[in-house]
């Protein structure tokens, strides 16, 4: 239930107002945000991977409808992927990407035509991309965008949220030699039709789906924090004989970092999400209803104790 009414909340005008110009808010969102312009995102991208971590970059701005800012949204990524190839970071960081924030309300042409760009940027700066996964509603026009993409891009990536009846059925899909599939749980609200609410539920899709992709011949990209499940994660490349460079662990920025750190010494990969921008209210919220934890941190700030 409070999962739901935080994830309701992100869509609320009335409760980004509140938030917006609550006391303290600001401490607590730069716990999570890496700031709002492309040199606040080099500065974390450079201190995260002199740490022996990988990163990818999101710019905050999903749900975008103007013709204009669609525009600026795919010029900032570019700007990025320019910074990341002359400071010679795209070895260690690429970008993740929003569809609904470079056109996807306009069209799955214009979205697909604005990826391009980005993915031609990201591989002139030595990375590449990932296409972030959101509403259910979009996650056949999303898959399209990425197999097209592949034709010309095949080290595009794929996410696919554990918490949709159909996950286990789209990562059988893409399983494949050279696919890199992102697997995360989902935070966005969805009808029980298509998708689990029960977090056991979710848990156990996870883990089949992380069968799969660990079992096939992609790169499977293994997003949580759940200690259960990042154990399971390594079993399964035991199990798979799989060696630490053909899957990765990813885990948000801000968010068990000690064991983020801890893994990376082991000698696992592990990739770093960091988000950055001025549009953080929706992104921040799905923050909090994705762990009680991060609740119960932001509440503490209001009242001056965090």
């Amino acid at each position: 239930m409070l999962r739901q009414a935080l994830l309701f909340a992100s869509r609320s005008g009335g409760a980004r107002r509140i938030m917006e110009t609550a006391p303290f808010t600001g401490d607590v969102v730069r716990r999570f945000v890496a700031g709002e312009t492309v040199e606040d995102a080099a500065r974390v991208t450079g201190d995260l991977t002199a740490e022996g971590l990988l990163v990818t970059l999101d710019v905050l701005g999903e749900g975008t409808e103007d013709g204009g800012r669609v525009e600026a949204n795919a010029d900032h990524y570019v700007a990025l992927l320019e910074r990341l190839g002359e400071s010679g970071l795209g070895a260690r960081a690429e970008v993740s990407v929003k569809l609904s924030a470079i056109g996807l309300s306009l069209g799955e042409e214009t979205a697909l035509e604005n990826a391009r760009r980005i993915c031609g940027a990201a591989r002139s700066a030595s990375t590449t991309v990932t296409l972030d996964m959101e509403e259910h509603t979009a996650v056949d026009a999303t898959l399209r965008i990425v197999h097209e993409l592949r034709r010309d891009f095949p080290d595009v990536g794929a996410v696919i949220q554990a918490y949709l009846r159909r996950a286990e059925e789209h990562c059988a899909e893409l399983a494949y030699e050279g696919s890199r599939v992102r697997l995360c749980k989902g935070a966005y609200a969805a009808p029980e039709a298509v998708a689990f609410t029960d977090k056991e539920e979710i848990d156990k899709s996870y883990v089949r789906c992380m069968k799969v992709l660990m079992a096939g011949k992609g790169y499977p990209m293994l997003a949580t924090h759940d200690p259960r499940l990042i154990d399971i994660g390594g079993a399964l490349a035991v199990l798979n004989e799989r060696d630490a460079d053909t899957f990765e662990y990813q885990m948000l920025y801000g968010i068990r970092s000690a064991e983020q750190r801890r893994l990376a010494g082991k000698g696992a990969q592990v990739r770093v999400y960091v988000a950055y921008g001025p549009d953080w209210y929706e992104y921040f919220m799905r923050r909090l209803a994705e762990r009680p934890a991060n609740l119960k941190l932001f509440a503490r700030s209001l009242v001056g104790r965090a």
